[in-house]
């Protein structure tokens, strides 16, 4: 038995395809679909690498109750977050005005017409099964109440104030003191666990340290850096990081790897080590770049976008160790010397077993050959045991940051490869996800291009071809970020198109996440293209963004690091 997910490309969603609830893409046959039915819409938002959105599918998307419930009083709808980003936006936007918080899964229920009342992240089975049954009942008796409360809730959020009049002066400064006022010394990285690696703070930092000379500033990322690369986020057997650490000191990761860290914490090595020459550094963003071209590459040269958190045996089984597996693959005597460079022990750290790390290892700094031969036969056994699930979408994006961060890294590590591998994903971001008239596409999978860009892809494209030297190519992306997306009475540029599918509100993303947002993107942008060009538009643009985003940000600049780069 299978839903109507069965004809989509999206990894994520043919993952539902066969679930009991009657699961419709987001679609103009499905809004009918509740209009016609007078339904409220059952979304539920997630992607393939999310540990969470398993879960919620074994408990309640597999359970023929909580289906039945669904299918009688929703339109349920399935929704790759990283296929439509405009949607996951705009109804993320909503739960965090609603929660205080956000995350994935996203569950969401809308009117016919696709204005949310309700919202929430993961919810356990029995706890779903009252939220389904509550709104039900009330949709049937008092459905005024919750209509009035999604209207509510939609002027809000579509209620924009004009941004005061502001500008960059001094808000470097700012950020630089509020990184400084959160940041842990001893493990490194801001604030408490969970920690996020946000690459785009330390290669913020990074830029203070060379425009002002401040010490602390190059302080804090190589001490963040270097316990990254030490703790169990790193992958020690294969390489690349894993998207956060559950603890303070970076060892016990949420296990999915995403192309977008990757290349980021790529562009943050290669930043640290043309500054410190540190052979850490080099190491860290090989084995980073390498991971990435040995796993997620595609024939063409186009990058993947993850690799799940879970396997057969579960979340973080495929990256949990024991002395036994170690001793009995390499021998006892070698293994024992593997087990101890990498602190696998009997005790373990992770549910019985041990992620490997070199927290407390003093002679990692240097390497040894010889444990890079073992590592190389776990790597190769590791790999067949229990195979990671890869979502092989090629998102435009998040390709562009790893096209960009390529380009840097063979500058600066000398490896022509990687410049051959950045020039070859740019080649095929321009011939396979851009159409005839110079607009993107958001995702490629399986020879079909799809959903209209967004900010995102073109502010970050722009930015990839910098990198590579190819000029007109950057200024093409952002002339059309200017014609369709940019506000050109206050400045700042919308996330979708005018000419795209128009959602119950069209937002501006303006504060760094785990990625730059696109304004901030579409500002450096603007930063590094307009001494090169005298079209007085271009500098029109520049200096209203610049103005929008000091308004927007002028309380915590350190939101919007990326677009504070010099």
């Amino acid at each position: 038995m299978s839903n109507r997910l069965i004809n989509e490309k999206s990894p994520y969603l043919l993952l539902h395809a066969e679930n009991p609830v009657d699961w419709y893409p987001w679609s103009d046959e499905a809004k009918r679909k509740a209009v016609a039915e007078n339904k409220p819409l059952f979304l539920s938002i997630g992607y393939s690498s999310c540990h969470w959105c398993h879960v919620i599918a074994r408990e309640s998307f597999e359970d023929t109750e909580i289906a039945e419930n669904i299918n009688r009083a929703f339109v349920p709808i399935k929704v790759d977050k990283e296929e439509r980003p405009d949607l996951d936006s705009v109804y993320m936007e909503a739960c965090q005005a609603m929660t205080g918080s956000g995350g994935w899964p996203l569950t969401i229920l809308a009117t016919p017409e696709g204005i949310p009342f309700f919202s929430a992240t993961y919810l356990p089975k029995e706890e779903l099964l009252r939220l389904l049954q509550e709104a039900e009942r009330l949709w049937n008796t008092e459905p005024e109440k919750l209509t009035r409360a999604a209207e509510h809730l939609r002027q809000h959020l579509q209620s924009e104030e004009t941004p005061p009049k502001s500008n960059m002066d001094g808000l470097g400064k700012i950020a630089y003191k509020q990184f400084s006022d959160s940041f842990d010394k001893r493990w490194g990285g801001f604030g408490q666990a969970p920690k996020f690696p946000s690459a785009h703070n330390l290669l913020f930092l990074l830029s203070y340290y060379r425009s002002t000379g401040e010490k602390y500033a190059l302080e804090m990322v190589e001490r963040t850096l270097e316990v990254m690369f030490r703790g169990g986020i790193f992958d020690h057997i294969g390489g690349g990081f894993c998207r956060y650490s559950t603890d303070e000191k970076w060892l016990i990761p949420h296990f999915e790897k995403m192309l977008y860290d990757n290349a980021l914490l790529l562009w943050a090595y290669a930043e640290a080590f043309e500054i410190t020459n540190r052979a850490l550094y080099k190491r860290a963003g090989e084995q980073t770049a390498d991971f990435v071209l040995r796993e997620l590459t595609g024939p063409d040269g186009e990058f993947f976008g993850s690799l799940d958190a879970d396997s057969e045996g579960g979340e973080g089984a495929y990256y949990a160790l024991t002395p036994g597996e170690l001793e009995s693959l390499l021998g006892p005597e070698d293994g024992k010397l593997f087990c101890k460079w990498y602190s696998v022990t009997e005790t373990g750290n992770f549910e019985g077993k041990s992620i490997p790390n070199l927290l407390y290892n003093h002679d990692a700094e240097k390497g040894n050959a010889y444990i890079e031969i073992l590592r190389e036969k776990v790597y190769a056994w590791r790999k067949v045991r229990m195979p990671l699930r890869r979502d092989d979408k090629v998102l435009t994006s998040w390709n562009a940051l790893m096209i960009a961060a390529l380009a840097r890294a063979s500058r600066v590590f000398d490896r022509k490869d990687y410049l051959e591998a950045s020039e070859r994903a740019a080649d095929y971001l321009l011939k396979n996800l851009q159409d005839g008239n110079g607009r993107l596409y958001v995702r490629l999978r399986d020879g079909e291009a799809k959903y209209a860009g967004v900010a995102d892809d073109y502010a970050f494209s722009a930015l990839a071809f910098l990198e590579l030297g190819q000029t007109d190519e950057a200024k093409k992306m952002v002339e059309v970020l200017l014609e369709h997306f940019f506000d050109k009475e206050n400045g700042g540029f919308y996330l979708y198109a005018d000419d795209a599918e128009q959602l119950y509100i069209r937002p501006k993303d303006i504060f760094d996440s785990a990625m730059p947002s696109g304004n901030s993107a579409a500002l450096l942008a603007l930063t590094r293209l307009r001494g090169g060009t005298n079209r007085e538009t271009w500098e029109a643009a520049f200096k209203k963004q610049r103005e929008f985003m000091a308004g927007q940000a002028a309380r915590w600049p350190a939101g919007i690091s990326f677009a504070l780069m010099e």
